[in-house]
């Protein structure tokens, strides 16, 4: 798991009047919007006595308030009131907890969890079609019950959905006529890399795309990747009929990963709003097809061995199918490289101990240091010309 990226916390329509926790990376991490209602996200735990923030409330003056002793924080991270000092009181400049940058995009609240200056981060996976009155979208989230990067890489695996998916996959009965047909690069960024390929797909008998692509006995589909976190899968029934899936995932742990999937699509939808109660109908079924395939991807993927990614590509036996796979573990590789992998044997070590807590270091820490609680530890980056080297390579 990596630090320096944008990740999901929460869908916007469910962050309300009062404080989320939420856990990603194996941290936690209070969500709340202040008085202006903007979100805002804070590490979840007060530097008083470890009070959870998102047990509290959300104040009057914006500043969420820790249920223990009362400490209440900005959204920038600083202790505003020490109720047991007085309402006058001078707060010691430690009295404070890391702040993370947030933006509010395609109906998700993203944390930028690390310390990079603005000008260095990685950006957001875009997406195109957003704003676009041409395309719809809805906005869901679930949980897997496996590691995120073993659900990327399921995301980038075009060999799997023939035997997998009963909705664009033929369940394994073609032995004499299947194979996996050329990947063409696409999308290719400084982040991930991408593919697009035809593949035979059977009738749709009963869904509500049926009539999308005149029964086509080929569509165009394929993936990408967007840091360690975000994938793109684009699915065109013809030229002009599509969807367009964005998984925007959340390490909750190494067993455990929330899902965002944002979905657009430019069929099955009517444009008016008199047909508002058709549109809400047809989002509620494709959501329920979109489910149906995730869960028989859970079914397939929770039961992997080993449950996290071998650490070296000879532990498995990789085809020319798995060439995205193998790219978006080179980039991984990359991204430990430059010192953002979370060093999680430490962490359970340390954690196993029970009296060590740790925060994501946020970009406040570049600015000033005497911070109470202590960073996360990372894996050591690597030498310059090794990050050099695999970033070209």
């Amino acid at each position: 798991m990596f630090i320096n990226f944008w990740y999901p916390t929460v869908r916007s329509v469910d962050l309300g009047t009062s404080p989320q926790r939420v856990r990603i990376l194996a941290h936690d991490f209070v969500v709340f919007r202040d008085a202006a209602g903007k979100a805002a996200v804070l590490s979840d735990t007060c530097v008083h006595r470890g009070g959870s923030l998102s047990g509290g409330q959300c104040k009057e003056d914006g500043t969420v308030q820790c249920p223990y002793h009362g400490w209440r924080f900005n959204r920038d991270g600083h202790c505003m009131r020490i109720p047991s000092l007085g309402i006058q009181a001078k707060i010691p400049p430690r009295a404070r907890v890391d702040a993370y940058p947030v933006e509010e995009r395609y109906g998700i609240v993203f944390a930028f969890l690390g310390d990079l200056p603005e000008a260095e981060r990685p950006p957001i996976m875009p997406i195109f079609e957003a704003g676009d009155p041409n395309w719809r979208f809805t906005v869901a989230s679930f949980d897997v019950p496996f590691h995120y990067e073993r659900s990327i890489e399921n995301g980038l695996d075009p060999a799997h959905n023939e035997y997998v998916h009963s909705t664009h996959g033929f369940k394994g009965e073609r032995e004499s006529e299947y194979r996996v047909n050329e990947l063409v690069p696409t999308q290719n960024n400084p982040y991930g890399f991408g593919f697009m390929h035809t593949y035979d797909v059977p009738p749709r008998r009963k869904s509500v795309l049926r009539n999308a692509s005149a029964q086509s006995a080929k569509m165009q589909a394929g993936s990408g990747t967007y840091g360690p976190n975000q994938m793109w899968t684009y699915i065109h029934m013809t030229e002009t009929k599509a969807m367009h899936q964005y998984l925007f995932e959340a390490p909750i742990d190494e067993r455990n990963t929330r899902v965002f999937l944002v979905n657009y699509r430019n069929i099955a939808f009517f444009r008016g709003g008199l047909r508002a109660k058709l549109n809400n109908w047809l989002d509620k079924k494709i959501h329920e097809r979109n489910m149906f395939v995730a869960g028989e991807d859970i079914v397939v993927v929770s039961r992997l061995q080993p449950k996290l990614t071998p650490p070296s590509t000879a532990r498995e036996l990789l085809m020319p199918a798995d060439k995205v796979i193998a790219q978006y573990r080179d980039k991984l590789d990359e991204f430990e490289s430059k010192g953002w992998r979370l060093d999680m044997q430490r962490i359970k070590r340390d954690y196993d101990r029970g009296n060590v807590i740790y925060a994501i270091p946020s970009p406040g820490r570049r600015e000033s240091k005497g911070w109470v609680l202590e960073a996360t530890p990372l894996v050591p980056a690597a030498d310059p010309a090794t990050v050099t080297q695999l970033a070209t390579g």
